[in-house]
């Protein structure tokens, strides 16, 4: 599942930001399964406001087309594991995707009449970072391609660290 929000220029507090949520699977063999919602929001809001609504909402809706597309897509398979990618998220908003967001998909699957809620990973992409990586015999950058995970840079996440 990935998720994205798209803002408007800098300045411009009257465009709406753009949420986009995407649930693909690999159920459907030999092709992988794609369905999505994009949605207006709030201006400048990072946070994705139409994962869960407590009342049907013709208008905006929630997320929950998503599971029953996802369904139907997928040989009426329900998933055991989602796995959440996030892009744009600072790391003092952490907490709002491990408790909020996930807490709102969790309840946007439950309104399906589902009981047995999937386990959840949540794997967060911060591109503006000022880490730089030098290979250890030498003082060039490291290659384009290059993956590392390190234990020890934060106290409560892991951090993986890709190259391109």
């Amino acid at each position: 599942m990935g998720m994205d929000v798209s803002h408007g220029s800098p300045g411009r507090a009257d465009v709406p930001s753009v949420a986009a949520v995407l649930l693909y699977s690999y159920f459907a063999c030999p092709l992988f399964s794609v369905v999505s919602a994009v949605r207006n929001q709030s201006p400048k809001l990072e946070m994705i406001d139409s994962l869960f609504q407590p009342v049907d909402d013709p208008v905006n809706g929630d997320n929950r087309e998503l599971f029953v597309e996802f369904f139907k897509t997928s040989n009426a398979r329900k998933p055991k594991q989602i796995i959440i990618f996030r892009d744009g998220v600072s790391e003092s908003q952490f907490n709002q995707v491990l408790n909020i967001v996930v807490d709102q998909i969790i309840k946007a699957y439950q309104r399906l009449g589902e009981t047995d809620v999937p386990k959840f990973t949540v794997n967060v992409a911060q591109k503006r970072h000022h880490t730089k990586l030098f290979q250890a015999k030498g003082h060039e950058n490291v290659p384009a391609g290059k993956e590392d995970t390190f234990y020890l840079l934060h106290q409560s996440h892991y951090d993986s660290i890709f190259v391109s």
